[in-house]
């Protein structure tokens, strides 16, 4: 991994602000400040979102269920969120973001390939961050609001981005109170209210709902090291984002039920907003989900990184915060559920594969330097879990979606009843892992490559 050169002479408070705030290009010795509590509320602003209630009521369209709604989604995040605190741990021990700790599983070369799709994933949650700013901040102030709010918004996610450990900071001591008292209120007033029909005409099942479940966790875990780099132990890291996010998202995904079974409709956000007093707690929540652009914003600098390490993620962040700034103004909302899907069917079995690799084969002795080599096993067990996912559900996306259905037919294969795609993508992408690399280190006598 590249190493930035020291200075010749820097003064104490340099050095000082060095230690509490990550580095500029990349670098193998991050500083360490962040312990359990800072991680815990960072992870939950992350999960505390507006995309939360709208996830939610897309698993609640998707059962035809209340209580299958919510059992899937607790199966779905505690799913995801071993992921999220599996992948978190690669970043406290490699000391290396998320796209530079995958060089260990992948090689050098091959983490080229996750790392331009995690460019265009979190350029696309950036975006659509902005988009559910903007939009919130429509149903609660008018129109003519929608501009500024996204050129507010994507000003402030791209500062808090050049300066990520401080918002860390700041998240824990100011915005988690203020969030938590607003999420509070929104319960109380959305459970008050009767009891309205569900609508029946998108249901697909239960499993597809803990897919959109575990997708939504595991859209974070190409982040997690990003921040978890800069964990004092990795202990903190993993409980941090695992409990911090997981239980987070159970929370909300589980308010978007309750929206759309007791306020009926289908703009969720516009019915938390007609709520008595609903317009202050969403306006607290829509300051807060600024920080789920950061986080964005942030981890694309960090990709890019992996592929031009010595660039100033400084000027990397501007430049970022700026396009999505610019196509948020531009979009609105399109195919959400298939945007979750689509990421599911990648990351959920590629950061299977990466923890059964880490934790199992290498021993948690990965090379992340340049001259790590391309590892041929992990990515025929990313692709068995790929297969595996599209196989059992391959969304809705036309074209997509035949192409796989026609392939499952061609094979013979039926998916069975008690199977989801995440959990037939972790099984797969997890046991070829093992098996294949157990395998070959038994048969070189060194960690697979």
């Amino acid at each position: 991994m590249s190493v930035d050169s020291a200075p010749v002479s820097r003064t104490s408070t340099d050095a000082d602000r060095s230690r509490r705030e990550a580095p500029l290009t990349l670098t193998t010795e991050p500083p360490r400040p962040l312990g359990l509590l800072d991680q815990l509320a960072m992870w939950a602003n992350l999960g505390i979102s507006l995309f939360g209630p709208l996830t939610g009521a897309l698993v609640l369209a998707t059962t035809g269920s209340v209580g299958l709604a919510i059992t899937a989604i607790v199966v779905g995040c505690i799913l995801g969120a071993l992921l999220l605190g599996a992948s978190a741990m690669f970043g406290a021990t490699t000391g290396a973001p998320a796209m530079v700790a995958l060089r260990g599983l992948l090689g050098r070369r091959g983490s080229v390939a996750p790392t331009i799709l995690n460019i265009a994933q979190n350029i696309g949650w950036a975006t659509m961050e902005i988009i559910v700013i903007s939009t919130a901040a429509v149903a609660v102030a008018g129109a003519q609001w929608r501009w500024p709010f996204v050129i507010l918004a994507g000003a402030v996610a791209t500062l808090m981005a050049v300066r990520p450990l401080g918002s860390v900071r700041l998240l824990r001591k100011v915005m988690v109170w203020l969030v938590l008292a607003a999420s509070v209120f929104l319960f109380v007033e959305v459970l008050m209210q009767p009891v309205q029909p569900i609508p029946r005409e998108g249901v697909l099942g239960f499993w597809p709902g803990v897919d959109l479940a575990v997708a939504g966790v595991v859209s974070f875990a190409p982040l997690a090291a990003d921040y978890s780099r800069h964990s004092r132990t990795r202990r903190d890291a993993f409980l941090g984002a695992s409990l911090g996010y997981g239980l987070a998202a159970i929370a909300y995904y589980i308010l978007g039920v309750f929206a759309l079974a007791r306020l009926g409709g289908t703009d969720v956000i516009g019915a938390l907003v007609a709520l008595p007093a609903g317009g202050i707690a969403l306006a607290i929540l829509l300051v807060d989900e600024v920080d789920e652009a950061f986080a964005n914003i942030y981890s694309t600098t960090m990709s890019v990184q992996n592929l031009f390490g010595r660039l100033d993620r400084r000027l990397v962040a501007v430049v970022i915060g700026v396009i999505a700034t610019v196509i948020a103004g531009f979009l609105d909302f399109g195919k959400y559920q298939s945007f979750l899907f689509l990421i599911g069917s990648v990351f959920v079995p590629l950061f299977a594969v990466a923890a059964a690799d880490f934790f199992l084969v290498s021993r948690q002795r990965w090379d992340v330097s340049d001259r790590s080599r391309l590892r041929v096993v992990p990515i025929i067990a990313w692709a068995a879990g790929f297969v595996a996912y599209q196989l059992v559900y391959p969304g809705t996306v036309p074209g997509w979606a035949d192409f796989w259905t026609a392939a499952a037919q061609t094979i013979g294969f039926t998916a069975p009843l008690w199977l989801g795609s995440s959990v037939a993508a972790i099984l797969v992408g997890g046991a070829v892992m093992v098996v294949l690399g157990l395998l070959l280190e038994r048969r070189r006598g060194v960690p697979s490559e």
